[in-house]
This record gives structure tokens, sequence and C-alpha cells, in this order.
């Protein structure tokens, strides 16, 4: 092959992933089902993500996981579940901006909430929930009575940019992300989606 043929071949092909960018995107792709569910989510060091994905093993697997960073379109979806990790007590501006644009069309969708932070690494209690779900991610979701949780999440500062890094120089790593309460989480949802 010359190089001309060389160059067109890489460009064809260069060309070919561009028009299908969807195909990379961040999806989990579960056990196949009718019910149309997503999870959307926005993480910092990945605590959230995989808090999403538990959840979705919680709901059997049914639903499909999409990181906020790749702009889903969820029009498709009849019910939805919102989560995100915490840093200075709100989500992460990726995804206040999507459900701030998004509002309309998901909040009649939106069937759970959850939120993930390190809280010090002290327990969750009442006014976890009250600041970061019902006053933040829930009035962001614009909904009000659906499944919420907060769940304690880890630091990996390898994950985060130097910064913030920098910021928690004196803290050690650490990992309080629970599975099985991810996992109870989309058994409740999974229940409240299909009492309906």
């Amino acid at each position: 092959m010359d190089r001309r043929q060389f160059f067109k071949a890489g460009l064809t092909g260069v060309g070919t992933l561009a028009l299908i960018k969807n195909a990379w995107a961040l999806k989990y792709y579960p056990a196949p089902s009718d019910k149309k569910i997503a999870v959307l989510y926005s993480t910092w060091c990945g605590s959230a993500r995989d808090a999403a994905v538990w959840i979705c093993e919680g709901m059997g697997g049914i639903a499909n996981v999409f990181d906020v960073r790749e702009n889903p379109d969820l029009t498709g979806f009849e019910q939805i579940i919102v989560g995100g990790a915490i840093r200075m007590a709100a989500t992460s501006p990726e995804l206040q901006e999507y459900l701030n644009k998004n509002q309309a069309a998901l909040s009649s969708k939106v069937r759970g909430v959850f939120a993930v932070c390190g809280n010090m690494k002290q327990p969750i209690g009442p006014e976890q929930i009250t600041a970061l779900i019902d006053n933040h991610l829930a009035k962001l979701c614009g909904v009000n009575s659906v499944p919420k949780h907060v769940f304690l999440g880890r630091i990996t500062k390898a994950l985060m940019d130097p910064q913030t890094a920098q910021m928690m120089a004196g803290m050690e790593d650490y990992d309080n992300l629970k599975r099985d309460e991810c996992l109870a989480f989309g058994k409740e949802i999974l229940e409240f989606i299909t009492k309906g």
C-alpha cells in the first residue's frame, strides 16, 4: 500500500469512528428488558459510577447506566434514576447543567435519586439527606417523593486532578462505599417502579 492509500484509509477510519461516537459512549448494557430504565450519574473518582452500576445490579441488571459527561439522550427512557458524587455540598457542574437543561423532559420520569459523599468518614444522617438530596439533587430533578439515598464514598487521590489531590494531601485514601447498600437501593427503586 502506498502512502496516499494508507493516508486515505486512515482518514476513512477516523471519519467512521467520529460518525459512530455513541458506540464508544460509557454505556453499560446489562440484561435485556422491555422496561426502559436509565441510571444517570456524575463522578469524580469513580465511586458514583460504581454506585450506579450496583444500583442497576440491584434492579436485576435491567437498566442502562450513563455517565453525564457523554450527554446521553434519555428521551426514549420511561424511568430514570439520577445520582452523583458530592464535592463542596454539590454534584458536578456537568450534572447540574444537564438537569437544568432537561428538567422539563426528565422530572416526570425520575424514579430515584442518590448521592455519594465522603462525609468526613462519618455516618450518613437525616441532615445529609436533607442537604444533599432534598435541598439539592431532588430540586435539580424537579422531584420530591421518590426513593432517595446518600452513600458514603471513597477518596482515591491518584484519580483526582492535581489541585484537589493537593487540597486533600493530609488525608489518606479510603473506601466506604458499600455494594450491598447500593444493591438494596436498586431493589427499593424497582419495587417503587413496579408498584407504579
